[in-house]
């Protein structure tokens, strides 16, 4: 079998050929604060529920859920199209396939490339998360699939998304199984935040949470397949009034055609 790691990325398969795993999360000298959406805070070991916490916290801004984003009966048939489009093989034992233009983000070059829209049903999701205050003003340009399988030991290492393209909020529904997300930053090298990801639940990403902390996924907290349906706006730089706005508007007009076939794997992405 092979896989699609590189550089420090790791999964089960390179691991097993000598490679070594660099995100092992052994150091047993982090504080681990669990986020709890009521209070947005997190609570040290929190094993209480909400209101009757006790113990440390920490302010923790910057995260929206809003469970039940869409039904059973929806999930199903979001998974069952998202199953009829074939998968990429993606680093750390995920799978992948991508709606937006082809980036490289080291060389800060993007293009159109075969990008024709976002696929079909999100149209409905938008059309949905419009309705939310945090997302009135939303307008997606990419949209991602992330598959996740604790058979393939699926995880994704601790990084920032991209901030040259992609704008402030984040957007995630989370299908098929409960996850937890987790957030460490440099200025907090002993903390680490655990923000829950409901099945059927849609997280938003944004403000501290976004730019001051870094998310991934633990191995060890993918207890069953699951399929993370993430998308993106523009940053300021493409939008209205920045000064690659034409680009970002030809990409917008394309990717809101809900027209969209899925692209392959973009260069460098996050």
């Amino acid at each position: 079998m092979t896989c699609a790691c590189k550089g420090i990325r790791t999964c089960p398969i390179c691991e097993s050929r000598g490679k070594s795993q660099i995100f092992n999360n052994d150091n047993t000298d982090v504080d681990v604060y669990l986020y709890c959406p009521s209070c947005q805070k997190g609570w040290l070991e929190g094993k209480t529920c909400h209101p009757n916490h006790i113990g440390t916290s920490i302010e923790f801004p910057g995260i929206f859920i809003k469970q039940d984003f869409v039904s059973e009966t929806e999930e199903a048939n979001i998974s069952s199209k998202i199953y009829q489009t074939p998968f990429v093989e993606s680093q750390s034992g995920r799978r992948k396939q991508d709606f937006g233009p082809k980036v490289n983000f080291k060389k800060k070059k993007l293009k159109c490339g075969n990008f024709c829209g976002l696929p079909e049903f999100s149209k409905d999701l938008h059309d949905r998360m419009l309705k939310l205050d945090i997302l009135t003003d939303f307008v997606p340009v990419e949209q991602c699939h992330l598959e996740y399988s604790p058979e393939r030991g699926s995880s994704i290492d601790p990084h920032f998304d991209d901030f040259w393209v992609w704008g402030e909020r984040l957007v995630t529904l989370n299908l098929l199984s409960d996850t937890v997300l987790y957030f460490v930053s440099d200025e907090h090298p002993n903390v680490e935040v655990q923000v829950p990801m409901f099945q059927r639940s849609l997280i938003v990403v944004y403000g501290a949470a976004r730019d001051k902390w870094k998310h991934g996924i633990h191995r060890a907290d993918v207890k069953k397949t699951r399929l993370a349906v993430t998308l993106r706006e523009l940053s300021p730089e493409f939008s209205k009034g920045g000064k690659k706005w034409d680009e970002g508007k030809i990409l917008l007009d394309i990717a809101l055609t809900f027209k969209g076939q899925a692209v392959g794997t973009t260069t460098n992405a996050r």
